[in-house]
């Protein structure tokens, strides 16, 4: 990383100036799921300029969440309002429920959070905002459930995003990966057994919705990843599985192990990192605004 990023990245963290971005909370029609779901955009301060497109970082929650995660319970408040005027990027965060994972259950029809984030949530945003319509000018991330989320996503649609990232993702489905109490384990599961129907067997129970499964896909896109988690955190064996299983197959990507847990603490650290990456992207596909 070149000094001139490092002093950018820590005038972001350290110094306090005035954020001027805004924060428009939209309602999105899902047709697929027969209902209105919110959404909360950051809209750099610059958008009021001029006539710039703008690129976008879909960001997304994780479980038991909603799509104000992202704006309130990072320990620095106004961190997306920063980077969204910082980098000249528009920040999307969608309400993907409480624990959809963000799939198309093939089982419950009121969960069918692929089609929303990919086609309904992506289409009011580029009917609404001066953005990039184009790949080249989109990116999603997640914690958690939405690290799982995002990852999932972009393997489903490399031709909608240019790179995904994951922050203390679920890159497994399989709880019995999970360092958690049995208890926890079990309800997860029952949940994945209500989206996704009946396990295939124990050790994969859910090809093809999980990313240690996705690897041939990945090598197939031409899309940049990168992935965090902390040392600490409760999924970080599925992390390195899926890191190893990347580097095995010789898929590009950019891996990072920090000190931390699966906390706002650590997210609220992570997130500008990954901003940086995704911001490097625009840069050689040519979409900043300056």
């Amino acid at each position: 990383m070149s000094f001139k990023k490092l002093l950018c990245l820590f005038f972001l963290l350290i110094v306090s100036p005035v954020w001027a971005s805004r924060v428009d909370t939209i309602q999105v029609t899902s047709s697929v799921m027969q209902t209105t779901i919110p959404t909360a955009v950051v809209v750099p301060d610059s958008y009021k300029k001029g006539k710039h497109l703008y690129p976008v970082l879909y960001l997304l929650h994780g479980g038991g969440g909603s799509f104000r995660d992202w704006l309130t319970k990072t320990p620095e408040k106004k961190l997306l309002h920063k980077l969204a005027d910082l980098y000249n990027i528009i920040i999307v965060t969608p309400d993907g429920g409480p624990l959809s994972y963000y799939f198309d259950s093939p089982v419950d029809k009121a969960s069918q959070y692929e089609t929303f984030i990919t086609k309904e949530v992506l289409a009011k945003i580029e009917a609404t905002y001066r953005t990039v319509k184009d790949r080249k000018g989109r990116v999603i991330a997640g914690l958690s459930m939405g690290g799982h989320g995002a990852i999932y996503l972009s393997c489903r649609h490399p031709e909608l995003y240019c790179a995904a990232g994951s922050m203390s993702g679920v890159m497994n489905i399989n709880t019995a990966t999970w360092n958690v109490p049995p208890d926890f384990a079990k309800s997860r599961e029952q949940n994945f057994v209500r989206l996704l129907g009946p396990k295939k067997d124990s050790l994969n129970p859910f090809p093809g919705y999980t990313a240690v499964t996705l690897t041939d896909q990945m090598k197939a896109n031409d899309v940049h990843l990168i992935l965090d988690c902390g040392v600490d955190d409760f999924l970080i064996g599925p992390n390195r599985d899926l890191h190893q299983k990347l580097v095995a197959n010789k898929i590009p990507h950019d891996y990072t192990e920090r000190p931390g847990a699966h906390t706002w603490e650590y997210w609220g650290n992570a997130l500008p990192y990954q901003v940086l990456f995704f911001q490097n992207i625009f840069v050689a596909n040519g979409v900043v605004v300056r």
